[in-house]
Formats: C-alpha cells, structure tokens, sequence
C-alpha cells in the first residue's frame, strides 16, 4: 500500500484492503460487463441469450495466468481482461462481450463501484467515532481546560466543548460526504468519445440501467474528459480527514510531559524507541498526522490533470486510476487510527485544572474586565484590567491580591467576589452548553449511520438477479 502503513499492522481495516485488491477489481469488472450485456439486451441492442451468456461467467472461469501474457505482449491494461472473458463465454455471448463501449466506460465504473463500497466502510469508522467523541463531549462537558489561542492561554473552555469542534466538522464531512455521493458513483458507458456513438438513442437508456443494477448514478453526458467527481470526492476526503488531523495535532502536543492533559492509551509491551526504554509515543497520531498531509497533496495533482485537452487522455486516466486509489487508502489508515484513538483517549482533568490555573486566575481577566464594564464602561474597564494584566505578567505578581489591593476596585467589589470572579470553573460561556448539544447530536447521528449500514441486500443486485 502507498499509505504509510505496515501490512502487518494489526489494525482492522474492515475489509478495505480487500475491496482495493486485484480479486474484487476483476470481480467488478465482470459484474460491469454483465450488466452492461443484460442493459444493451433489454434494449435490444444485443441478444438476451448473448447478455446471459456473460452473466454467467464467474471470475473462477477466467484464465488470469493467459491474461497477464496477453498483457506482456499487447501492453494494455484491460484488452487482455476482455480477450479471456470472450473465451469463458460458453455460447454466444462471445460475441457481444464489451460491446460499443471503451476500456474507461468499464474500469471507471469499476472503480467508483469499489469506491462507493470503500465509502461504506468509511460511514461505519465515523459511526463508531461519533459515538465516542459524543460520549466524551457529554461526559466532560464541565471538565475545565485552558484555552489557547497563537499557543497562549486565552479564557477558559471545557474539554468537551473541543471534542464539541471535532464533532461539529465530523457532521458537516459527513453531510458532504453523503450529499455528494450522487454525483460521485456514477456510471460512464457513452463509448469512445462519450456520445454513445454505437448504441444511438439506446445508450442514454441503457447506461441508466446499468446504474440501477449497480446502484449507482448515471452520468448526463458521460464523456471521457470528465474527472470533478473524482476531484470532489478526494477533496471531500482531505477536508474530512483534515479533522482527524486537528484532533491528533491536539494529542500530539497536549500529551506532551509539560502538558500531561489527553494522551493515548498505552498498551503493555508496546516499545517506542530502540534506545530510550521510557519512550511511550503518541503512534495513532502521528500515523494519522502522516497520512493526512500526505492526502492534501492529491486534489492539487488531479486538478492540474482534469484539464487535459480532447475528449480523452491516457494520461489522465491513468493518474486518476493512481490517486483514487492512493486516497482512499491514505482515509482508511486516517479512519482505522482515529476510530481507536477516539475509542481510548485518556482524559487527565485533574492536569487539566492545574494547567489552566497556572496563570492564578489571569486567565479570566475578560471576566473581571466585564463585570467592572457594567460599572464604568468597556473601553475605561478594558485600560483598567488590561494595567492589572500586565502588572501581574511583567513584574511576577499575584492577580488576586493586585486586585484587591487596587482601591477603584476594591470599591466596586468585595475580596470573596473578585476571587469568584478569577475562579476558571465560573467563566466558561456556554461551552457546557454546546458540549452537551454536540454530544447529543453526534450519539443520535452515530445510531442513525449504523441504521442505515446494516446488511442489507443490495438494490440494484436484485434488480439485476431477477432479470437474469
């Protein structure tokens, strides 16, 4: 695999590297052929007994040693596939195999086939991933955390209203995952130049067929120099695992000794370096944060190959043919690490409250500044604290004692109220709030997504069993 994996990991994949291997891609291509053969019969572009012919090859009937020789002398890629289908065909099917269509009709077919089953897999890591983030985000929704802006403490902030961000990004990757999907797995089987040139009007129809039994959708003008839906997909993959990038950059530091707050869980036996024996490194993130950068560079690739001029060029499809599969391989290593780090992540609070005290309260100086607004106006407030703020930080101070000991202050509130309002667990805004709300939504939508990913027999396959 070209992601940055160990084969020998024993990480679950849930079955993608079988759907990306060569057994299920020459499976696929049989399965397109069929019912492209059974598409055209309906229409009566070709015999039904020709369609039922092919049908009926099964991949155990195809000569894969003759067709790696065949390859070896013609030097294409898929001619030598369809010369051993035309010799499993028992009967007249022969006759009428890959009929007036082209090589890139059948194996983008295939291709997006496979993926629109690898995008199965994916909605069932982000089930069991909201699942998890939506525990925790209600589960520490009054958790108090320092929040950091430029690498600087800010104000203070909950940690489940942070995993409350990832899960509102994780929806929306998931809304756009889902609502491109219709325009991502679609059938091409317009021909050479993509204008149905052999069928004539029977190829609109019959390209709509071969969807229904695919499943998929259908191209309004299926031409060759397409690829936006390829583009869209791998974007809409970047920006998903762009989250999952957030969130291990998060770890990655945050589980740092200085900062000691979330961390990966260990596993006995486990050995992070060669020499140093103390060594426990945070490896789901950074494999996640490898594979994510790795996977920004492929729509920048695409894009500058979608352009290619005509109504077709090898050289196109042969890059998309690479970085379809190399995204879809770089998500799942992304998928298969976040699902387990989401799963496992140790939460340390009590680290938590330390850190975000360290500042003794300098932190809320916001909220004192407000409370002090109400009195005398927010620019004359924002100059009064912002004076107490840098008397603390540049001459070593203690902020609750320089506020008590400023008089204009001290006649506005008592000692027991500016130490209530320097307290971290009593400015927090709304982040409980929004950490509850996103945790709900994300367990709801987690129940909804596995709901919807239960086995099932596929549409467009009865479809196609009953016609046969």
């Amino acid at each position: 695999m070209r992601a940055f994996y160990d084969s020998k990991s024993k990480l679950d994949d849930r079955g993608i590297k079988k759907l990306l291997g060569e057994t299920v891609k020459y499976e696929t291509w049989l399965k397109v052929e069929a019912a492209l053969a059974l598409s055209q019969a309906e229409e009566g572009f070709i015999p039904m007994e020709a369609a039922r012919d092919i049908g009926a090859v099964r991949l155990e009937d195809l000569d894969l040693n003759e067709m790696e020789q065949i390859k070896a002398r013609v030097g294409h890629g898929f001619v030598p596939f369809v010369k051993v289908l035309v010799k499993a065909c028992r009967g007249e099917g022969g006759k009428y195999v890959h009929y007036g269509v082209t090589t890139q009709n059948i194996q983008q077919t295939s291709q997006l086939y496979i993926a629109k089953q690898v995008n199965s897999v994916f909605k069932s890591f982000l089930a069991d991933i909201l699942e998890s983030l939506g525990r925790q985000a209600r589960d520490h929704r009054d958790t108090v955390m320092a929040g950091r802006t430029h690498g600087r403490h800010a104000i203070p902030i909950t940690y489940g209203y942070k995993v409350s961000v990832w899960i509102s990004e994780l929806l929306t990757s998931l809304e756009r995952l889902e609502e491109s999907e219709k325009r991502v797995f679609v059938t091409m089987m317009g021909g050479a130049a993509g204008g149905f040139h052999a069928p004539g009007l029977a190829g609109p129809r019959i390209q709509e067929r071969v969807a229904r039994k695919l499943g998929m959708g259908s191209m309004e003008v299926p031409s060759r120099n397409m690829s936006q839906m390829k583009l869209e997909y791998l974007m809409n993959l970047a920006l998903l695992c762009n989250t999952f990038h957030k969130m291990a950059e998060e770890v990655y530091y945050t589980g740092i000794e200085e900062f000691s707050e979330i961390s990966e869980s260990f596993t006995p036996g486990t050995i992070g370096s060669s020499t140093m024996p103390q060594k426990i490194n945070p490896k789901l993130s950074k494999g996640i944060i490898a594979n994510s950068q790795k996977l920004y560079s492929l729509p920048a690739v695409g894009l500058y190959s979608a352009v290619r001029m005509f109504e077709g060029d090898s050289s196109s499809y042969m890059l998309f043919d690479g970085i379809m599969e190399e995204g879809l391989q770089l998500t799942a290593e992304v998928l298969i690490r976040a699902e387990e780090l989401s799963r496992t992540l140790q939460i340390n609070k009590e680290q938590m409250l330390k850190n975000v005290n360290l500042n003794q309260g300098l932190d809320n100086s916001e909220f004192v500044m407000m409370n002090v607004a109400e009195k005398i106006g927010k620019d004359r407030a924002h100059e009064l604290m912002y004076e107490k703020a840098m008397e603390t930080e540049l001459e070593g101070k203690d902020y609750y004692h320089v506020l008590t000991e400023d008089e204009t202050l001290a006649s506005m509130f008592t000692a027991d109220e500016l130490k209530s309002m320097i307290d971290p667990a009593n400015y927090t805004g709304l982040c409980s709030v929004l950490a509850e709300e996103m945790g709900q939504k994300a367990l709801k939508r987690a129940e909804k997504l596995k709901r919807t990913l239960e086995p099932k027999e596929n549409g467009g396959d009865r479809e196609a069993a009953a016609d046969q």
